[in-house]
């Protein structure tokens, strides 16, 4: 029999889990921004081919990871208000 799924969800792992679900969309937000604007991306010229391309996007993704854990732009607190809406989920921050 398996206990866990007669007990209710513990809310602190639930704040938690929804706060970094809303912290990883933050961060992909982030990261698709900071493609749009290139950066990352060497100057004509001075390019390492498709292999650079390649390692531009895992630097953008740890860039963006690192602004939304400094704070970021705020959207990953209103998608986790979004995502509590009408819920009794306290703020974790």
């Amino acid at each position: 029999m398996d206990v866990s799924a007669s007990q209710p969800p513990n809310p602190t792992q639930t704040r938690s889990a929804l706060m970094d679900v809303a912290k990883s969309l933050e961060a992909a937000f982030l990261a698709d921004m900071l493609k749009s604007v290139r950066f990352g991306e060497q100057p004509e010229g001075f390019g390492g081919g498709a292999g650079e391309d390649q390692f531009a996007s895992f630097m953008r993704e740890e860039q963006a990871k690192r602004m939304t854990e400094a704070g970021g732009i705020g959207l990953a607190q209103t998608l986790f208000e979004a995502m509590t809406e009408g819920q009794h989920v306290e703020d974790i921050n």
